[in-house]
This record gives structure tokens, sequence and C-alpha cells, in this order.
């Protein structure tokens, strides 16, 4: 799927034809040239082809198919919560995650010209990180696939009453003027994004500390999650996420995602993982990669 506003395309299409010549060197991710996902992508694998796509599917497809080595995907922001679809897409995928990085977020409003403007095109969680700004100068947010894609679309609609928020780089790319740097409303806004590839780490490269996310689903009886955690608790394996989410139209089949520290292999890493498979109906491991910041 390529649905690309008109003043990416070039750069879109000469970065895809140089990610087919070499696509084992190719990160894919999800948005237009200049776009968070672009940067994360560059960061975490710095001889990189960065590969964009339109979405999520397209960017986890393109690994899928061979057509890229690796896609950067956003996980989580610290300011507005996890990412719409990923806790469905990654276990679906098939795909092993192989190392996480940790973004810091800055975005800036940008445009033709210096405004007044009434709208403000980004991606929802760009938008959510950016609700307090927007609300105080009256600018409504307008959904858009990404935040760099957003600043090419305004920059393509020709409007002197829309403005975008992405990172300052789009503004260079499309020929925008960034009228506010720094539009966040938080000084420490931060993305977590995984890198996921078709195979999983070998155990050598991992190292330590190391991080481990699965996904699960508890037996339908009572205290049967309290029982499915109470491994990690008497083992001494430290649970830095577990959050829930809906799996089905039912509302009854609640699944979990959860990161722990330590590896499979480790004596008591083993354990708890084995006491809580004895209580799930389901428990998937989606990979275990070297931890890149400290979980307090």
């Amino acid at each position: 799927m390529s649905s690309f506003p008109a003043p990416a395309r070039a750069m879109v299409d000469a970065m895809q034809a140089a990610a087919a010549d070499d696509p084992v060197r190719a990160v894919a991710f999800a948005g237009a040239p200049g776009a968070n996902s672009h940067r994360a992508a560059l960061e975490m694998v710095r001889d990189c082809l960065p590969l964009p796509c339109f979405s999520f599917e397209d960017a986890i497809d393109a690994v899928k198919a061979g057509r890229a080595g690796a896609a950067a995907i956003p996980i989580e922001n610290s300011q507005n919560g996890r990412v719409a679809d990923i806790h469905f897409l990654l276990p679906e995928s098939g795909l092993k995650i192989v190392a996480e990085h940790f973004l810091r977020i800055n975005h800036a409003l940008m445009a033709l010209g210096p405004g007044p403007f009434e709208a403000a095109y980004s991606h929802p969680q760009a938008l959510g990180q950016s609700r307090r700004f927007l609300r105080e100068r009256g600018i409504v947010p307008l959904s858009y696939a990404d935040t760099a894609g957003a600043a090419a679309h305004v920059a393509e609609r020709g409007a002197p009453d829309l403005a975008a928020i992405a990172p300052p780089l789009a503004a260079d790319l499309y020929g925008l003027r960034i009228v506010e740097h720094d539009v966040e409303d938080a000084a420490d806004n931060t993305t977590r994004f995984l890198l996921l590839a078709r195979d999983p780490l070998p155990p050598a490269a991992i190292g330590e500390p190391a991080v481990t996310t699965f996904v699960f689903e508890v037996k339908n009886v009572p205290a049967a999650l309290y029982k499915a955690l109470g491994g990690f608790a008497t083992n001494g394996v430290n649970m830095t996420k577990l959050e829930s989410y809906q799996s089905g139209a039912s509302f009854s089949a609640t699944m979990f995602y959860a990161d722990i520290i330590g590896a499979p292999g480790d004596a008591a890493v083993d354990r708890a993982l084995e006491e809580l498979a004895f209580h799930c109906k389901e428990l998937r491991m989606l990979g275990t990669y070297p931890q890149e910041r400290a979980r307090g």
C-alpha cells in the first residue's frame, strides 16, 4: 500500500529502491521520511537503509516478505501510553523482538505561513502528546497516518490556516516554516521503540541484563491471574510491565502483555515461566533482547 502525499513520493521512491537493492540492510518503518520512526530506525541500526511504509502493517509485512531485515515499531509513549494496534499486531506477526530503543520526542508546529491556524494534522499519538498546546490555542486536532506524512499533506494542501505537528526535520524536507518548537506538553516526552526481525537473537548476542516480552491468556478460573503471576514473585523475577487488552468481540478473553527482566535459560526465569504456563490457556514468547534502559 502506498498513499503518501505528493511532496513525499520522490523521497519514498528513492528510499524504497535503495532498500530493494539490499533488503538485508533495510529497516522498515511506518511513516513518511522525517517521521520519528525514521529517526528510530537510523539510531537502532546505524548503517541501515530506512524503508518507509504507509502503516505498521506494511512495515511488518515488509519484514515477513523479506523486503526488509527488520522493522522499527513504536510500542509506547511516556506521556500518551501505548501505541494503538501494536499489542494486536505484534503477537500475530510471527516476528521476534531483537532490540529496544528509547527516543526523546520533540514536536514542532509547522505550516506554510505564520498562522493563525484553524487545525493541525498529525498522528494521534503526537496529537495526544500536544493536547494542552492545541487546546490553549484553539487549534482543532486532525488525525493523519504519521507525523511527517502530516507535514507533507499540509504542504500539498497549500492552505495557510492548516498546520502540522511533526519532527523539525519534516519542515526542512517538505518546505514548511516552523512556527513554534517543542510543542509537546511534557519536557521528558519519550517513545519506546522495538526492533522486529524474522529470527530471534541467539542467546550469546543478548548479554545481561536482558528483557523478555510475552503475551498470555489465563484460564477462566477464580484468582487465575494472581496464581499465574505468583511464580515471578517467589522466584525473584522483576516484571516491569503488565498490560491487559481484549481479544475478540465477546470481551470474555483478556490477553496480557508483559515484560520481565531476565532470559529463558536462567533458572529463576524458567521456573516462573513454567508456573505461568500451568495457569494459562495461551503463552506466546515475543522475544528476548538487551535492556537499553534500566527500569527503576
